[in-house]
């Protein structure tokens, strides 16, 4: 296993995309274990989905944040604002004085990306150069040291958000970081890559340390309601038809939320070392793991699973006729047939796998469906 070479207690901690699902959970968890690090957070707060969720989202943060916190306590400060901002992103740099950052913010899904594109190439591409340059001038001596006592050294771990995605079609299973990723079937896939080439020019020519993370069909409680499961669960609700894509012959490595949030935890403090090759320049600093469950469940069983869980929260009625809501359709431009994520790396080096099955799972998200939707009522569907 790998050394811990950054102490997140008492470290200031940019986490882009913080109003997000994954992002989102992600502060709790440094409010939980780090009480002494000082947590900023950025999400610009669009309508993507309901921004209601993501203002409950928020709210669950604040319940967590010191009892002096507002919008701006101790050690918590939410801004809503763009990434692809960036001279709001260069005065929070300056301003705050980064020893982590950690981007989740993204435009995300595969099927938006085809009728949106626009939002992709801003926040995923123009939103990470800009995260990337305030990173390689963190550590200008006049523009960061507040006073000659300064030690701050600039950026020293920045983390970013990947994508099981970049596998686009390839055939190989289970998914490796070794494996070649050229061809992505979606300009969602596409901006993703583009992110790991992006960070492993600048871990080269500027020494930045960055790890990139392939995420791997992220689920949970408060999750995105664009994902299979919440978006499925919506439509029984109402009364409607849900569409089970390839015929219900696909399958994806479905990875709960908690799991997803310890692998960044745990990755983030092992900033990848700093070395100079036989030419005198700078090895680039730079890694790339998978995060995902390693157990591809078949979509006609996920949705079986979900029906029973939905069922047992009492979120539909015990006589739910499911037949009469379901309908097999052809595969969708973007889609893959298969997500299969190969954690060998990431249990090498830093110990851990994710372990939660898929049942367990869908009844954490139905027992949160049924408890939210009841208090929030029929109007948030």
């Amino acid at each position: 296993m790998l050394n811990t070479n950054i102490v997140l207690n008492d470290s200031t901690i940019l986490v882009t995309g913080a109003a997000g699902f994954i992002g989102s959970n992600f502060v709790k968890l440094l409010q939980r274990e780090y009480p002494t690090a000082k947590v900023v957070g950025i999400d610009n707060m669009n309508d993507y989905y309901d921004v209601r969720l993501k203002e409950h989202r928020l709210q669950e943060i604040m319940r967590l944040a010191s009892p002096t916190a507002s919008s701006s306590g101790k050690d918590w400060t939410f801004v809503k604002g763009s990434i692809a901002d960036r001279d709001l992103i260069n005065s929070l740099f300056a301003e705050h004085q980064f020893d982590v950052v950690v981007n989740l913010a993204a435009q995300a899904g595969v099927r938006y990306s085809i009728t949106n594109p626009d939002a992709y190439i801003e926040s995923n591409l123009i939103g990470f150069y800009n995260i990337l340059e305030a990173c390689r001038h963190s550590s200008d001596k006049i523009a960061n040291r507040k006073s000659p006592d300064c030690k701050y050294e600039g950026v020293r771990h920045l983390v970013y958000a990947s994508s099981s995605s970049v596998y686009g079609s390839n055939k190989k299973v289970p998914y490796s970081t070794d494996d070649k990723v050229d061809n992505p079937v979606s300009l969602y896939a596409a901006t993703k890559k583009s992110n790991e080439l992006l960070a492993h020019a600048y871990s080269k020519l500027y020494d930045i340390p960055s790890t990139g993370l392939r995420f791997f069909t992220v689920y949970g409680p408060a999750g995105r309601p664009d994902m299979a499961y919440f978006g499925f669960t919506n439509k029984l609700v109402k009364g409607e038809t849900i569409q089970i894509f390839n015929y219900g012959n696909c399958k994806r490595d479905f990875t709960y939320i908690d799991d997803i949030v310890e692998g960044v935890r745990r990755v983030m403090q092992h900033a990848p070392e700093k070395r100079t090759g036989e030419d005198g320049l700078p090895v680039p600093p730079y890694a790339v793991y998978n995060i995902g469950n390693s157990n591809p469940e078949n979509l006609i069983d996920f949705v079986t699973i979900l029906q029973e869980e939905l069922l047992r929260a009492g979120v539909l009625p015990a006589d739910y006729d499911f037949d009469s809501h379901k309908q097999l359709v052809p595969m969708q431009p973007g889609d893959v047939p298969v997500t299969y994520a190969d954690t060998t790396a990431l249990e090498r080096d830093f110990g851990f796998r994710p372990s939660t099955t898929l049942r367990q799972g869908l009844r954490h998200f139905a027992e949160w469906y049924a408890d939210f939707y009841n208090q929030a009522g029929e109007d948030k569907h």
